[in-house]
């Protein structure tokens, strides 16, 4: 009498063994674990409280809007902001490719010591040519007596440092405070403010830097928004992963199944 051959088990009989199962619990709790990470970028995307038109506008004090070693928060990139401090001679240095309304040039900064051991880097004004600048910076340095000084700018992230090229080693192209902290004199302990101040009105005989309001910000940030979606496609991916390792499992019984039914017939 011949046996008959097994019937293969269906996709939903594998799906419902304990194995996948609890390969499905899983893939529950990741999924549940990708959409919290969605939601949370998404709570994130959308700014409830948005700075109010005109807000950059408003002087505030230095100290209100960021504070030494802090980074610039990006809803105050670009806030007026107003200091006071005496310049630290010796430390008036040149940054060059500085446009100014489309006119390249360069910026003559300096160490403002607003407090006991605590400076801020300040964009002072714009020079045509070296030659300005140099001379710039030689009335700046005849003017650092110690004397207080009153500075309104614009308070603006730090570019970050770059190298300098090779044939001129002294060269800034980059307004950095990083960078400037590492020419400046008497930094021992010294508490530095990450972003620099971009002056409203130039002295020694420099130009004003043109540095005009920000863009008013969106309240919606699509980068965060697209995140969230990204999450959502990640909480998705784990069920059909489940889904797909089963139906495997499910194809490759059925072909042993089938294998062995014709092996049984060949016989």
């Amino acid at each position: 009498m011949t046996t008959p051959a097994p019937f293969p088990p269906t996709l939903r009989e594998v799906m419902l063994r304990g194995r996948w199962i609890g390969m499905l619990l899983l893939c529950l709790v990741v999924a549940g674990v990708f959409a919290w990470l969605g939601q949370w970028q998404l709570g994130r995307a959308i700014d409830t409280a948005p700075p109010a038109p005109g807000a950059t506008e408003q002087v505030r004090p230095l100290t209100d809007v960021v504070t030494p070693g802090e980074y610039l928060p990006e809803p105050l990139v670009g806030q007026r902001v107003e200091t006071t401090g005496a310049w630290v001679p010796g430390d008036f240095l040149i940054v060059s490719t500085r446009f100014n309304d489309g006119a390249e040039g360069y910026w003559v900064t300096g160490q403002l010591r607003v407090a006991d051991r605590t400076s801020i880097a300040v964009a002072i004004g714009w020079a045509p040519d070296r030659e300005a600048a140099d001379a710039a910076v030689k009335r700046l340095e005849a003017d650092a007596d110690g004397s207080t000084v009153t500075i309104t700018g614009r308070v603006i992230s730090d570019e970050g440092p770059v190298p300098p090229p090779h044939d001129d080693p002294d060269r800034m192209d980059r307004m950095s405070p990083a960078m400037l902290l590492s020419r400046w004199h008497d930094t021992a302990e010294l508490d530095v403010y990450r972003p620099y101040l971009a002056s409203t009105t130039a002295s020694a005989g420099l130009v004003d830097i043109s540095s005009p309001a920000p863009e008013e910000q969106s309240p919606v940030n699509w980068l965060n928004i697209f995140y969230a979606a990204e999450w959502a496609i990640f909480a998705g991916f784990a069920f059909y992963l489940w889904y797909r390792l089963a139906k495997d499992a499910w194809e490759r019984e059925v072909e042993d199944v089938e294998d062995a039914a014709a092996a049984a017939a060949s016989e």
